[in-house]
């Protein structure tokens, strides 16, 4: 069975390459940007911190959606059911406590203006695997409380 459903993946591929159709053309060759013929080249790439947001989001939306069938059966489920999702929530509020640690939700002017008020909340004293503290603009160590 599994040799059946190599020889069939394969055949799918050589087949798709050496049968389809290639004619490029420029309209073939741009980018697909939600169907909108682009008028000129941005000035730069999306920032890589956009897409950390985006599976950030995605991953804490998921976890959400485990909710609803809780819910649903709630009663049935008695303690174990209460102990279990207790156990879910913890996890996500640890997983959410670290992103906020490290940074990964500062979004342009909002880490500015954390930055202006002082050392943010949730902050770690060093940079994950790299041992590094934070600083202000000055360059004085953030982290460190005032003594």
């Amino acid at each position: 069975m599994l040799i059946l459903a190599t020889v069939f993946a394969a055949g799918s591929f050589l087949a798709s390459t050496f049968l389809a159709p290639t004619r490029p053309t420029a309209a073939k060759l741009a980018p697909y940007e939600c169907g909108i013929v682009p008028e000129y080249e941005p000035a730069e790439r999306f920032p890589v911190k956009f897409y950390l947001v985006a599976m950030v989001f995605i991953v804490f939306d998921i976890e959400l959606v485990f909710l609803y069938p809780w819910a649903v059966i709630f009663r049935r489920l008695e303690l174990f059911g209460l102990v279990e999702m207790g156990v879910f929530l913890l996890s996500v509020v640890v997983a959410f406590a670290y992103v906020l640690s490290v940074g990964a939700l500062d979004w342009g002017p909002a880490r500015k203006m954390s930055e202006f008020a002082g050392a943010p909340i949730l902050r770690t004293s060093t940079w994950p695997g790299t041992g590094k503290t934070g600083t202000d603009k000055t360059g004085t160590d953030t982290t460190k409380e005032a003594a």
